[in-house]
């Protein structure tokens, strides 16, 4: 198949502890566990996704998933049969006993949502008194279990004027990226007012100024705006961020699952594709209509016109919110496609999600190293190391090249070590 679920987002249930203004999917402190999918039809699921791509992201989430005592159970199963799990939380609950339950459980990583340095807003816009001192706290015990950890921030108008210090904050708690979300009106959020289409162009400029000044410290990206690509392509060609060669990835590179075994083509994108109670995932995930309609369809409007359309193509959840249609326009664009221009494609010949089979000898010791990488990155990590290996005059990989190839190359994400080349 062409199209490989490299990305799964799964919303473990809909308690929360806390009740945010703009929650796509309406979590609470009064929604309970009754709907919610037990542990052996979970630990069956990540078998059935593990069928279909034996190396996915796993995105562990909720609602707060801290609040299923079976969290570190399904986490545990799936980073052991190949998963890279990860686990996304407004980090209140994370205590340092937590903390170590998730590491010892292979999980690699957390994300952590912080929508601004001042608890009047906040706590506010969370719902929750003194949440941010909490998740502030937090940040300071997963970087004392050297845990990775991501800092999210939703731009509203409340906030967007304290943005860039947000981003240098997020960097100096030794983040290794921050992602800026752009709200979609869905769930609670679609009573929320967006930013207008010119502000969604000044914020996404100065996000693509940001990731420039960052790397090699911090990765810098937006999320449910690809039109932050057209932004990266013209001010900074050589960035990283365009290993990312596709639109947005909802149905084609990327799906959710939600507390009840639904499958839809993102978390904020909440028409279903499929049920998993019913329905195997490899059965919607290759045939499912809607996601056939995803990878199929053509773009209307100005984004099918657009010369960015394989980079970006829009936000396909919001075009779904606001316009009825997942193939629609993407609504909080401003830009105007150049009459007649060529389609901008093949920025990378490598690109995140694409296989790139290895043109040199990997030792079994290094090719047990490469196959912890998920799969949506393996294909561009296979390419720079045997690019600096070739330049270096070397035809076989090993792990003591792969020690020095993390001297020499420059991280994309962080100063630390990346997981590929690690001891552990």
């Amino acid at each position: 198949m062409d199209y490989v679920p490299h990305v799964v987002a799964w919303n473990l249930t809909r308690r929360c502890n806390l009740e945010c203004a703009h929650c796509y999917i309406a979590a609470g402190p009064r929604e309970d566990a009754t709907a919610e999918l037990d542990t052996a039809t979970c630990l069956d699921i990540v078998d059935q996704l593990l069928g279909v791509n034996p190396a996915p992201m796993l995105i562990l989430s909720g609602g707060e998933p801290l609040m299923r005592e079976d969290l570190t159970q399904i986490a545990r199963y799936a980073a052991a049969k190949g998963a890279t799990v990860v686990v996304g939380t407004n980090g209140t609950l994370l205590t340092d006993e937590r903390i170590g339950a998730l590491k010892h459980a292979g999980v690699r990583g957390v994300a952590v949502s912080v929508d601004s340095l001042r608890p009047s807003y906040h706590d506010n816009f969370r719902h929750g008194k003194g949440s941010l001192a909490e998740t502030r706290a937090a940040l300071a015990r997963l970087a004392a279990r050297r845990l990775d950890f991501i800092i999210q921030t939703t731009v509203t108008k409340g906030n967007r004027a304290e943005l860039g210090a947000l981003v240098e904050w997020a960097a100096a708690q030794g983040a290794v990226s921050f992602n800026c979300y752009f709200l979609v009106s869905t769930g609670r959020g679609a009573s929320l007012t967006d930013l207008a289409p010119p502000e969604y162009e000044a914020v996404l400029a100065d996000l693509a100024r940001w990731q420039g000044q960052y790397r090699g410290r911090m990765l810098v990206r937006a999320k449910c705006a690809p039109h932050f690509m057209r932004h990266v392509h013209q001010a900074d060609p050589e960035s990283p961020v365009l290993n990312y060669g596709t639109r947005c990835p909802c149905g084609t590179q990327y799906c959710r699952i939600t507390p009840d075994g639904k499958l839809t083509p993102c978390p904020y994108l909440p028409e279903v594709a499929g049920d998993l109670r019913t329905q195997s995932f490899a059965e919607i995930w290759r045939w499912a209509p809607l996601f056939r309609q995803l990878r199929e369809g053509q773009l209307g409007g100005k984004c099918g016109a657009c010369e960015y359309r394989r980079l970006c193509g829009g936000c396909r959840a919001r075009a779904f919110a606001l316009e009825g249609d997942v193939l629609a326009a993407d609504p909080s664009c401003v830009y105007e496609p150049a009459p007649g221009a060529p389609v901008i494609e093949g920025v990378r010949e490598v690109t995140y999600g694409a296989e790139f089979r290895p043109a040199l000898t990997w030792t079994p010791a290094a090719r047990q190293r490469l196959e912890r990488i998920p799969s949506f990155v393996r294909g561009v990590v296979i390419q720079r190391v045997e690019d600096w290996a070739q330049r270096q005059g070397q035809d076989e990989i090993t792990p003591e090249l792969l020690a020095e190839v993390r001297q020499a190359l420059p991280i994309d994400f962080s100063k630390r070590k990346p997981f590929f080349v690690t001891d552990e």
